[in-house]
């Protein structure tokens, strides 16, 4: 169970030590590392198919005086994922050379790994707070691989605002810690319920500040403009990476709120319920526009990021099993079909020269027709039309909803953006692909590449995401089963409380 957090942590300085005389050993143990914590993720998920929920003390301190890391279907499943994608990642900046922008790149990229592994393995919210600054002061480093001007002054404005969410986090477990004297979240889940009136007042404030750290993670409105920016100005390649990092903050919110803060936490109960819907909505809404006003192919996939996590967060907002299970599914294809957009504008921009990833039009340049199907694939994906996976994630949320207060707007708002992404998508699509200028003479338009077969071997990581999307359309059935018994675990918080503190509690 430690294996994902020490793999990444070991592997850091070991390529930081190699990178410089022997990139070639350096790269076949950063790549090998990834496979490893591939392969451990799977083994997990394969244990976890019991419903078991397995706890590990760390030092053999038991909860909740010492560490403890807590393996369920949803902390396993995330690592998953997080393990294909950068397994994924990590081979497309060794093909298309960007890992050489920086000496750095992979020592980040694994401690990257290890701040989002340990986030989803952890029973502790103050480890929680610990592995979020890993994998944030490792972003801010792979934010600025590659160097430029733009890239600084959005990474100043990135590192202020989650510093600023960095001190309201400390602040919300102090409050905690002062009202409950414990931080490991199934203590938390006894305590909370046990507190008397005189308490509630201030478990709502820290409940309420939690909840708008984890919502500054995930981009929700009115928290969300330090995102389109940021991920447009970072290397695409980075920000296929960060495609999972939103997500992290919707994973915080999962696993605390019905652990914690569920029907047992009086004042403070579902904290997050008057407000999470309409902010879903309205960030579905803002993402879709920005879909469809976007200048550049990273700014584009920036704002399908910003519309899906909006999109995820309307089931998620409903706190009902089915609703929860719709969501747990449109979560793994969002995290695809988003980093598929950010390879793609890499494939994309590396064969415009000049152009880059401006959305406008262009000559024709080399290998035009397979980014374009690739485009269509991850625009498909990502605005949830058939066949791929995001239509049967939308279709999900929209059944499970159909019962719930309110369903009519969710409906509406899910439809409405729908569209609006269709069309945006496809007037980029037809701008960049279809609509060629006549070649200006002299004009350089693609890079010098070293050979032919490494320039088709820089659409094998988007191809590979792509098919893995339509693997989940394949599988849906397999994957709702799954979906739904990580749902039913989630919404048992004394499952948890039992495999982490004995059965007597």
């Amino acid at each position: 169970m430690v294996a994902p957090i020490v793999v990444p942590a070991v592997t850091a300085p070991i390529t930081l030590r190699l990178m410089r005389r022997h990139r070639g050993a350096a790269l076949a143990i950063s790549l090998g590392a990834c496979v490893a914590m591939l392969v451990t993720a799977v083994v997990l998920f394969a244990a976890a198919q019991d419903d078991a929920i397995r706890s590990y003390a760390l030092g053999n301190w038991p909860a909740p005086f010492g560490i403890v890391l807590v393996a369920d279907r949803l902390a396993v499943a995330m690592l998953v994922l997080a393990a294909v994608l950068g397994t994924v990642v990590l081979g497309h900046a060794v093909v298309t050379g960007a890992d050489r922008r920086g000496w750095h790149f992979h020592p980040l990229f694994h401690f990257q790994l290890m701040g989002l592994n340990g986030a989803f393995l952890t029973g502790d919210l103050f480890n929680l707070f610990v592995f979020f600054e890993v994998l944030l002061i490792a972003s801010y480093g792979l934010m600025l691989h590659g160097q430029g001007a733009l890239r600084l002054k959005t990474g100043v404005a990135y590192v202020v605002v989650n510093i600023v969410g960095s001190a309201l986090f400390l602040i919300a477990l102090g409050l905690l810690y002062g009202l409950t004297s414990t931080l490991n979240m199934a203590d938390l889940a006894v305590k909370v319920a046990a507190l008397g009136a005189q308490d509630q007042g201030l478990l709502r404030v820290a409940g309420l500040l939690l909840m708008a750290v984890f919502a500054l993670k995930a981009a929700v409105v009115p928290l969300h403009l330090w995102l389109p920016r940021t991920y447009a100005a970072t290397m695409p390649v980075v920000a296929a990476l960060f495609a999972i990092m939103t997500k992290v903050g919707v994973y915080a919110m999962i696993r605390t709120v019905p652990l914690i803060f569920g029907a047992r936490a009086g004042a403070a109960a579902w904290v997050p319920a008057p407000y999470l819907l309409p902010a879903a909505m309205l960030g579905a809404a803002i993402g879709f526009a920005g879909v469809l006003t976007a200048r550049g192919m990273r700014e584009q996939a920036a704002f399908a990021v910003l519309a899906s996590t909006g999109t995820l967060l309307m089931p998620v907002a409903l706190w009902q099993e089915a609703a929860l299970a719709a969501a747990l599914y449109y979560l793994l294809q969002a995290v695809l079909a988003g980093a598929a957009l950010f390879l793609v504008a890499d494939v994309t921009m590396r064969r415009r020269g000049q152009y880059a990833d401006a959305i406008v039009p262009s000559p024709r340049f080399a290998q035009q027709d397979a980014a374009g199907l690739l485009y269509l694939l991850a625009a498909i994906a990502a605005v949830g039309l058939p066949p791929l996976a995001g239509f049967v994630g939308k279709l999900l949320i929209l059944d499970a909803s159909f019962a719930a207060p309110g369903w009519p707007a969710v409906w509406a708002t899910i439809l409405a953006t729908t569209m609006i992404g269709v069309v945006g998508f496809s007037r980029s699509g037809s701008t960049l692909f279809w609509k060629a200028t006549p070649q200006v003479e002299g004009e350089a338009l693609v890079e010098p590449i070293a050979s032919t077969r490494r320039s088709r071997a820089e659409f094998i990581a988007p191809a590979t995401l792509l098919a893995l999307l339509a693997a989940l359309t394949i599988a849906a059935g397999w994957v709702t089963m799954q979906t739904g018994a990580t749902a039913a675990q989630i919404m048992a918080p004394e499952r948890y409380v039992a495999a982490v503190l004995g059965a007597g509690r």
